[in-house]
């Protein structure tokens, strides 16, 4: 699923200056958002979303994405210090 997010703040036509389209502005200036995201959170509908996404894609400020691979799960305590150690090489002690 693609990702979304702005390069640059556009000049909106005022048919887009509602709070919906100002908020998915808002989402995708923070970083990239599915498109999935950019719906339940405008609370405009998936056909609305995507004009509006065609629109900033016209205009040259809309970065997309598609991720390769799903984020991985985050490493539990014991896991990160053998992490640390192969990534670093370091030697880590242990406590007796």
């Amino acid at each position: 699923m693609k990702e979304y997010k702005l390069s640059g703040w556009p000049e909106l036509p005022a048919a887009y200056q509602r709070t919906a389209y100002q908020r998915m502005l808002h989402q995708m200036s923070q970083g990239y958002v599915p498109l999935a995201e950019l719906v339940r959170n405008s609370g405009l509908g998936r056909e609305a979303v995507r004009q509006f996404l065609a629109q900033l894609h016209s205009r040259g400020v809309l970065e997309e994405r598609a991720p390769d691979v799903p984020p991985s799960p985050p490493l539990r305590a014991g896991q990160t210090w053998n992490w640390l150690r192969r990534t670093l090489g370091v030697a880590v002690m242990r406590r007796s």
